[in-house]
């Protein structure tokens, strides 16, 4: 269940700051990029090296640190993240996320992250019976933080009672637990196109867009960590994936209609992310197109195959399909119309209107219409936040 999550591990000053390197170790086995944020008292029991090795990955200590790659990197890394796990869990980094302090880079980092965050006590017995540490962990989970309670056994002190960090493969196995129940897409196919299509001019040439194939890579990332077999169709992109997904690369806009065709009716759900060339020249030149005397060419296109219509002519019932549009004018005008002339469950509008949304950026605002012209906003995201809204809407659509 961990294979291609990206997980901050949370560290905080207790002896039990030894067994985070276990924990580490295992979450990477099970294939998840982790990143190590430490308080300075969980320095004084681990040293950060051990992190920085066995993650390979930098650990983050300081808010303000010059090694850090962004000046808030605690938003940084929340926007990286799938997840956090808080082991150990100390009554102190406790009671500030309680109460909102954000005092470290820990803290601070808890304070800005919206996805699942786990946290795993670990103090005296006397400390977790406090009626203060107690309260804490109540408002903790009331408010959504998943607590992975501590085993008894013999403490730190000599002491016996509960307060020790639950075992590294328990809080593990918890985490496993949970992710299996939000994978509403387990044993679902998806299909998932991606990127631009290149149009041959001559063998130097082409005729293309600004599509990165980000938007497309990040449904393709989250549909998998939600339990989808996920087929990735891509145009030209320099973007790594999961190997746990399958990837198609094509070229032009008729290779991608053919491996569509061939992939649409394998999936479940289809979200056609791509963006794909309109026309293609007619004629493509076998050498390189010299430079004219007049210092003008003229070309000759012609349309190519309207994708996301072909599939929807052979859409069952029991698919879903699910389209992209990017629109300069009568945005919600014309994505209504796609739906309807293309038998889409629902499409996703693009704008270019606002900075920082669509082609080569990491973030992007979208609205999603759907079949009876219900219109949803949403904020300027990263990316990968923009997929996990797009799946959420899918899961309410299913």
């Amino acid at each position: 269940m961990f294979e291609g999550r990206k997980v901050i591990l949370g560290i905080s000053g207790g002896i039990a700051a030894y067994k985070s390197a276990f924990l580490l170790r295992l979450l990477i086995k099970q294939g998840a990029d982790v990143k190590v944020v430490m308080t300075d008292n969980a320095q004084k029991f681990v040293t950060k090296l051990t992190f920085e090795t066995l993650s390979k990955n930098q650990v983050y200590c300081d808010v303000f640190d010059e090694k850090n790659d962004f000046s808030t990197e605690h938003i940084a890394l929340t926007d990286w993240a799938d997840l956090c796990i808080i082991a150990p869990a100390t009554a102190n980094i406790i009671g500030k996320l309680a109460n909102g302090i954000a005092d470290d880079a820990l803290s601070t980092t808890l304070l800005a992250i919206k996805k699942p965050v786990f946290i795993a006590p670990a103090m005296n017995w006397k400390m977790l019976d406090h009626f203060s540490v107690r309260n804490n962990i109540d408002f903790l989970k009331e408010n959504g933080i998943h607590i992975i309670e501590s085993a008894s056994g013999e403490l730190a002190c000599g002491d016996k009672g509960q307060g020790r960090m639950a075992e590294p493969e328990v809080i593990i196995c918890q985490i496993t637990e949970f992710l299996k129940k939000k994978s509403f897409l387990k044993n679902k196919k998806i299909l998932i196109t991606a990127g631009p299509t290149y149009e041959a001019i001559d063998p130097v040439r082409f005729i293309g867009n600004h599509s990165s194939g980000k938007m497309g890579f990040a449904l393709a990332e989250q549909a998998s960590l939600l339990g989808a077999d996920v087929t990735l169709i891509s145009g030209p992109s320099s973007l790594e994936l999961n190997k746990s997904i399958k990837r198609i690369n094509v070229i032009n806009a008729e290779e991608m209609y053919s491996a569509c065709v061939k992939e649409f009716s394998k999936a479940d759900i289809t979200i056609m992310a791509a963006a794909v060339a309109d026309y293609t020249p007619v004629n493509v030149s076998s050498s390189k197109i010299k430079k004219s005397a007049k210092g003008e060419m003229e070309l000759k296109l012609k349309p190519t195959k309207d994708i996301l219509f072909e599939l929807g002519k052979k859409k069952a019932k029991s698919h879903v399909l699910v389209g992209f549009a990017l629109e300069t004018d009568h945005e919600v005008d014309h994505a209504i119309k796609k739906i309807h002339n293309k038998n889409l469950d629902f499409i996703v509008l693009n704008t270019l209107k606002e900075k920082g949304t669509c082609f080569g950026t990491e973030t992007n605002k979208i609205t999603i219409i759907d079949k009876s012209k219900k219109i949803f906003n949403f904020d300027l995201k990263h990316k990968q936040e923009v997929a996990s809204d797009i799946l959420n809407h899918l899961k309410k659509y299913l």
